[in-house]
């Protein structure tokens, strides 16, 4: 089951720590011929039937103004009850990805009752989307702890991690519902970050899970689950999203603050790539920018310097909502 996979097996020189797999007390994973699945309870069955509906999946094809040669602002169909604050490629039904790179900071954004709070890599072609990041979602796991999540949707078949069939788990060692607790970031004190790849096997299509800076390899979604994402992506996007029931105010996301350009106060996705159709690595340059509410939240596309050399991020966030008086 070995993949071929496009990203090259190199370890790069992050400037930040990454910590998926410090997960277990004595430093020792499942069995060998083991996965480590979390068990669905009695409770988690009820509280997954307030789980909200997904996300609208469409983007219009138009692009309404610019900030600058190299980012325009994306015209989405809203969502309710989301609140998003990302950036994409530019839309075109011609292009052919074959994967997304992030390193993510990891934060707690305080969320209540059935708010979420979610950083993501999402790769899309129609109706077919796959995702990758944390999240705070009571509703979900049961706990306001920052968790790793996969997300997978087919047609208008969707589930979260291991919840329906479809995901070969072939790691012994991270969980797909894994707790980051003990490695959270402190806003302009210390930035933990995890590194995530969705990446299409160049030899049967099947997608792959991979993390860390040394490709670990997670586990995959098979070619077959698919329609659209039977061949290549057409969108990759990095950011923020949020969730409230209607009526409810919106939860922080991010590290809960604007972005001010400085990656030790910022919430952010780093070394953004995607992999084209033969498997090369391409940086990103031309975007489109997206946010439902620019009062709440915002983001952006930044060439930063972070020894010991420049990356590309994303920088994302905002305050809660104030509730209504």
């Amino acid at each position: 089951m070995k993949p071929t996979l496009s990203w090259t097996k190199q370890n790069s020189d992050a400037s930040k720590t990454s910590r998926s797999s410090m997960i277990w007390a004595k430093g020792k994973g499942c069995p060998s011929g083991t996965v480590p699945i979390r068990r669905i309870t009695k409770d988690d069955l009820i509280r997954h039937r307030d789980m909200p509906p997904p996300e609208n999946v469409n983007i219009n094809d138009q692009f309404v103004g610019s900030n600058n040669n190299s980012e325009h602002i994306g015209n989405y169909i809203s969502s309710p009850g989301y609140k998003r604050a990302i950036v994409g490629t530019l839309k075109d039904p011609n292009t052919k990805f074959g994967g997304g790179r992030m390193s993510a900071s990891l934060y707690n954004p305080h969320v209540e009752g059935k708010q979420h709070s979610a950083c993501r890599l999402k790769i899309q072609k129609g109706s077919d989307i796959l995702q990758v990041g944390w999240r705070v979602d009571p509703t979900l796991y049961g706990d306001n702890k920052t968790r790793l999540f996969i997300h997978m949707q087919a047609g208008d078949v969707h589930c979260f991690n291991t919840l329906c069939p479809g995901f070969v788990y072939v790691n012994t060692e991270i969980p797909l519902d894994m707790s980051y607790e003990n490695y959270l970031s402190q806003r302009g004190v210390k930035i933990w970050e995890d590194t995530m790849y969705i990446n299409r096997d160049l030899v049967n299509g099947n997608w792959w899970l991979l993390m860390q800076q040394n490709y670990e390899q997670i586990g995959f979604w098979p070619q077959w689950l698919f329609t659209d994402l039977a061949g290549f992506a057409t969108t990759v996007e990095w950011g923020g999203v949020v969730y409230s029931p209607e009526g409810v105010p919106k939860p922080p996301m991010g590290s809960s603050f604007f972005p001010i350009e400085n990656s030790s106060e910022d919430a952010y996705c780093k070394r953004i790539a995607v992999s084209n159709e033969t498997g090369y690595t391409v940086e990103i340059h031309t975007v489109m920018t997206y946010v439902d509410d620019r009062f709440m939240h915002k983001v952006l596309f930044k060439r930063l310097s972070d020894q010991p050399k420049p990356y590309t991020y994303v920088l994302y966030g905002g305050p809660a909502e104030a509730a209504q008086l």
